[in-house]
């Protein structure tokens, strides 16, 4: 069942026939240590899936499987997750691509059509994104689509901790910038 739709992406619910998938992305070092600064095991892959699954069913909306639709290659996930940051809870989205697919702008398309359904769909006022200052390319797609820094916290990954950015869009902003 299609989520999110776009020119070149599908974006779907996760489900269990998902987690060879799953697990290429999430026990990739290159790409989990950029973003989540740990690799996951098969039971945490496992536990990931779980979870995404009951936040759909909780929230409606989580991390999606990302389609390229001319190949039906799996290029990522992208989504539109609840999240908790300083006592405060947002509304964020969030993206992880394989390597192959970087540079193409998928991230901004999907994330694009994230925001516009978080906006339209959950009718929400407010969305986020946490980025590690290095990850400069992933700042640049967030600019892009008209979120600014607003903030940043030490995120603590257990053994750990890691400098996080935060950056924002309102809702009137993004309407204003569509224009």
């Amino acid at each position: 069942m299609k989520i999110i739709e776009t020119d070149r992406l599908i974006l779907r619910k996760i489900n269990q026939n998902d987690y060879k998938e799953m697990k290429s992305i999430l026990q990739n070092k290159d790409l989990m240590l950029i973003g989540w600064g740990q690799t996951y095991s098969d039971d945490e892959v496992q536990t990931w899936i779980n979870k995404i699954m009951e936040q759909y069913e909780k929230y409606g909306y989580s991390y999606y499987i990302a389609i390229e639709k001319n190949s039906n290659r799996v290029i990522g996930i992208m989504g539109i997750i609840p999240v908790n940051i300083k006592n405060t809870d947002y509304i964020e989205i969030a993206y992880i691509l394989k390597q192959e697919y970087w540079g193409n702008g998928y991230a901004t398309e999907g994330i694009n059509a994230c925001i516009s359904y978080a906006f339209s769909t959950l009718n929400t006022d407010k969305i986020i994104a946490q980025v590690i200052p290095e990850n400069k390319s992933s700042i640049k797609v967030l600019e892009r689509l008209g979120m600014k820094f607003i903030d940043e916290y030490i995120r603590d990954y257990g053994d750990k901790k890691s400098l996080h950015l935060i950056y924002a869009l309102m809702k009137e902003q993004y309407i204003k910038n569509m224009k």
